[in-house]
Formats: C-alpha cells, structure tokens, sequence
C-alpha cells in the first residue's frame, strides 16, 4: 500500500502537480511507507513520523525493522533528513546497507528514548551522517503552563504580551493583536 492509495482525502488526485505533493504532503499518508536502499534491498517501512514541536518542522521517522508479523521487530528513529521520497516508486529510499543498519541505534516498541535528549540525538545524526538542527542539540525543552510550541509568526502571532501575564499591554492580561485589522499603533483585544 503507498501514499496514494492511504489518501483519505484526495490530496494526490490531481495530476499534473495541482496537488500539494510531493513537496508538501499528508503525514498520515506516509505511515507504512516502504523504505529501501540504493541497493533495492528492503528495509522495513514507516510506523511514525515525529515532529519538533519546538520548531514545527519534522525531525525523525521511525522505521520498523527485521521481525516478523511485528514480533521481534526493532524501531530506529532516522533524521527526515536522511529519507529521500521516491514517487515514481512510492516509496522512501535510505543510504545504509542492510547489514549496518541491524548495527544501528535503536529500540523496542516498549521502551521509546527520550528523543530529546542532545547526546541520543547526536548520535542518531552521527550514525546517518547528517546535521542536527538547532532543536536537536539544544536539549529537553520544558513546557511552560502545559504549552509546547514554537515561536509564534504570521497571521496570529501575538505581537504583546504573553497570555496570562500582567504587563500594561492589554488589560487583565489579555493577550493582545497587532496584525491585520489593528490601526496604527492601537491594538485590538481579543
């Protein structure tokens, strides 16, 4: 099964490039994904693609590996940057033989790494020859008032102060707008 055939929601049915693919595309859509070598040889397929939330970009997919019907199976999480998407063949392709990849760092679906932690993320990069980016190496990231996100940019993007804060922007800590719809230097409260 590939892309095409996992998209719900007819994201890939126009021909011609009117679609948002290959360059953007449905994540869930590429969950049980193939993966190959440039060897043709068969590495296992895509059971999950794991995002930064820090940054909003994705850092890793998680390839399943050698087991049988799921038993026996080892997980590697490997840089985005590493999988090359083959439409033409529906398929992603990864640059490590077979062999090294049984030597990779990897896991059980039972016991998940702190994929946060900058000394795994660095070998994981190590291991594939890639470049962490900023939010791989720059370690846990604490979640303030149970939110996790990135910085805040376009339409949206709160130009005041923080929500739930008390400065003199806004009133009651309101957050507050400066985008489309604000008039010269006012701000308009949501």
């Amino acid at each position: 099964m590939s892309f095409l055939d996992r998209d719900k929601y007819g994201i890939y049915k126009n021909a011609g490039n009117k679609g948002p693919g290959p360059a953007l595309m449905g994540a869930d859509t590429l969950l049980g994904e193939r993966v190959v070598n440039m060897q043709e040889h068969s590495l296992g397929d895509i059971k999950e693609i794991m995002l930064d939330m820090r940054s909003g970009r994705v850092a890793y997919a998680v390839l399943a590996f050698g087991g049988f019907l799921g038993m026996g199976e080892k997980l590697f999480a490997v840089p985005w940057e590493a999988l090359q998407l083959d439409t033409t063949n529906q398929r992603f392709v990864l640059d490590v033989d077979k062999d090294r990849l049984k030597s990779a760092p990897g896991f059980n679906a039972d016991a998940w790494p702190d994929m946060s932690d900058v000394a795994w993320a660095r070998q994981i990069h190590t291991f594939y020859g890639t470049e962490p980016s900023a939010g791989d190496i720059m370690g846990s990231y604490v979640p303030v008032d149970g939110m996790v996100a990135g910085r805040a940019r376009g339409a949206g993007a709160s130009s005041g102060a923080a929500i739930g804060s008390t400065g003199n922007a806004g009133s009651a800590g309101a957050p507050t707008h400066s985008g489309p719809g604000a008039r010269g230097s006012e701000r308009e409260e949501f």
